[in-house]
């Protein structure tokens, strides 16, 4: 078994929107240690140092240029870096074998997002339905699993690390952008949409709307399409879809809106990551 240390990073001196740097991301007092599962190929940890961030940084960039085709506006070559990142904890997967870094989330706290001012969801949906009626909300980002590890082993590591955070810090409900790649022109995320709104959707009452709504109705479909494995994972668990796609021609992606109610949750799931 290994630890997942507890400890937040964020220097209040420094409030800028430029790319973070390890001033911003300095280390409180350590928070206390709690055991995550792990198997004997991987383990599970919340970045500690700078150079941790930075590694999961290089994998985002690997990742997301490689396979949605990402134009990235970070300042350094080979990384993926935005102004969220100082303010957010990393869960890392590291391979055994290798102790590279072969899955990364990064989580932000909802007072995290107070002191930045938003969360990156903001960016791309208008949420006043979910900002009026729910301020215990932690976002999940940057969700990447390196191509050779995607064996379902890491992710739920990942997830029982999540599950496990969350608990910590007495939140309940999760938010997070769900990328479908573009490189098809939108056929994938359109026909996944037509599934979505029978069956998938938040209540109205927490419906987000896309800031660069894509264009649905100008898009073919496929009746066989795939839903990509990390949404399907969280429709697993009972996240629901908060609307239609936003477009980001940044990442080349529709991004979909999942919000996750940790009390709603499959009870398979919630026995398995300890919840009950």
């Amino acid at each position: 078994m290994s630890e997942l240390t507890i400890a937040r990073y964020f220097d209040a001196r420094e409030t800028t929107h430029d790319a973070p740097t390890e001033a911003v991301w300095t280390a409180q007092p350590q928070r206390p240690h709690f055991p995550v599962s792990e198997g004997a190929a991987y383990q599970v940890s919340l970045a500690d140092a700078w150079d941790e961030v930075r590694e999961a940084q290089r994998l985002r960039f690997q990742v997301f240029e490689s396979e949605y085709g990402a134009v990235m506006s970070g300042g350094t070559q080979g990384i993926d870096d935005d102004e969220f990142d100082a303010y957010c904890d990393h869960l890392i997967v590291r391979c055994a074998q290798t102790q590279d870094i072969v899955g990364t989330y990064r989580v932000l706290l909802p007072e995290q997002a107070k002191r930045i001012g938003r969360y990156y969801s903001q960016g791309e949906f208008f949420m006043p339905r979910i900002e009026r009626q729910l301020s215990d909300v932690v976002e999940l980002g940057r969700s990447c699993v390196h191509v050779d590890h995607r064996n379902g082993a890491v992710i739920m590591l990942l997830w029982s690390a999540i599950a496990r955070y969350m608990r910590h810090h007495g939140h309940r409900y999760l938010i997070g952008c769900a990328s479908v790649s573009m490189r098809d022109g939108g056929i994938q995320a359109a026909s996944l949409w037509d599934q979505f709104k029978s069956s998938c959707l938040v209540d109205p009452m927490l419906e987000a709307f896309p800031k660069n709504r894509l264009q649905l109705d100008e898009i073919s479909r496929s009746e066989h399409v795939v839903v990509p494995p990390l949404i399907r994972g969280y429709l697993r668990l009972g996240a629901k879809v908060c609307g239609e796609p936003n477009w980001d021609p940044d990442f080349n992606t529709a991004d979909f809106l999942m919000l996750m109610d940790l009390e709603q949750i499959d009870p398979r799931y919630a026995r398995h990551f300890g919840l009950v």
